[in-house]
């Protein structure tokens, strides 16, 4: 499996290409997303503080809302 080399970064009015960060693939944690929704759609995330929603859409998409 191949890793991305660039992200999506977004900025006011507009989404800007970033290159990551250059470490090793195997300093990377690959979670499959079947492990964390366990047969559900979407599953709550506290991040600082603040509690994420990430959900899988009808097509197979996530989403991840504040």
């Amino acid at each position: 499996m191949e890793l991305p080399t660039e992200m999506m970064v977004e900025k006011p009015d507009n989404f800007k290409h970033v290159p990551l960060q250059s470490e090793p693939a195997a300093q990377h944690r690959i979670v499959e997303s079947a492990d964390l929704f366990r047969g559900t759609n979407e599953i709550m995330i506290r991040h600082d503080g603040l509690v994420y929603r990430l959900k899988i859409t009808r097509q197979g998409k996530l989403i991840l809302n504040k």
